[in-house]
């Protein structure tokens, strides 16, 4: 009963802070390019939790090294650069709202990589949520329905990423500390990152020129440290407690966040969208279902 508590607090805060995210990326992207926010974000994480290394070196790579790159890379490197680019030219809330197809895809995965066998009632909550995240791109009316699933791909494959990440993590990682797994998997993707960073974008001279360079960037250090390097350990401890298919469900209650932060920064959330999430909320109750 005490580890279930602690899996829905765990799953609450995650979902209140990747939730938040999503409004983050577009502060940063007023200053600065989708490549680089994106490498701002994995090597700002990097830099953060690099002095944890000295305590978490100790390490059997020839053990656990698939489960990290899974983890650095699908889990982090590769949706940060896509959601991103889904940003310029989406909104925030929607980007935030189709997150919600990740339990999609661990289901999935986890039944041709993990054998799981899910009940009927969480097939039917998956796909109650899969159908009601499509409701959300052709009911936008921020931009054009064309547009929306244009970029929505994006968004629609960074959550594939997640969901190979949650099921590889369940599969190699689950006897590595959370700490130590998420030092290890930023120490491989932080690097190239950074080199991405400082010797194939911009930065620089974006850092020099636009107005508001150092706003954006505060915004960037919040997203990195909080919503990704912390938020990630926290991940791996709700995964290795409750499982791969609830941890993802998180991504089912971030849209409600993100749809908040969206209508604050003036961007139109409709009714049919609205009933949308209410129903993806019922989904959640399904899913969990045992």
């Amino acid at each position: 009963m005490q580890n279930k508590k602690l899996a829905w607090f765990i799953l609450i805060l995650l979902s209140l802070v990747w939730g938040s995210s999503f409004i983050l990326m577009k502060r940063g992207l007023e200053a600065f390019g989708s490549t680089e926010v994106a490498a701002l974000r994995i090597g700002i994480a990097f830099v953060f939790l690099s002095p944890l290394l000295i305590k978490h070196y100790k390490i059997d790579l020839k053990k656990y090294w698939p489960g990290l790159i899974l983890m650095g890379v699908f889990g982090n490197l590769i949706p940060a650069f896509l959601f991103t680019k889904a940003e310029t030219e989406i909104s925030s809330s929607l980007t935030g709202m189709l997150n919600a197809l990740t339990p999609l895809f661990t289901i999935i995965i986890g039944i041709f990589w993990l054998k799981l066998k899910p009940s009927g009632t969480q097939i039917s909550g998956i796909i109650i949520g899969f159908i009601s995240a499509v409701a959300l791109v052709f009911f936008d009316t921020n931009n054009e329905p064309s547009k929306n699933a244009q970029y929505g791909l994006l968004v629609v494959g960074a959550t594939l990423c997640y969901a190979i990440s949650v099921t590889g993590i369940k599969k190699f990682l689950g006897d590595l500390n959370s700490v130590t797994a998420t030092v290890w998997a930023f120490t491989f993707t932080g690097p190239l990152a950074l080199l991405y960073l400082f010797g194939f974008t911009d930065f620089a001279v974006h850092m020099k020129t636009s107005p508001v360079a150092l706003q954006s960037l505060g915004y960037l250090c919040i997203l990195a440290i909080v919503g990704t390097a912390l938020s990630v350990i926290l991940f791996n401890i709700l995964i290795k407690k409750a499982g791969a298919v609830f941890a993802s469900t998180c991504t089912y209650l971030i849209p409600i966040v993100a749809i908040g932060w969206g209508l604050m920064d003036y961007e139109i959330v409709n009714w049919i969208q609205i009933m949308s999430i209410v129903v993806i909320i019922f989904s959640v109750y399904l899913i969990n279902r045992r």
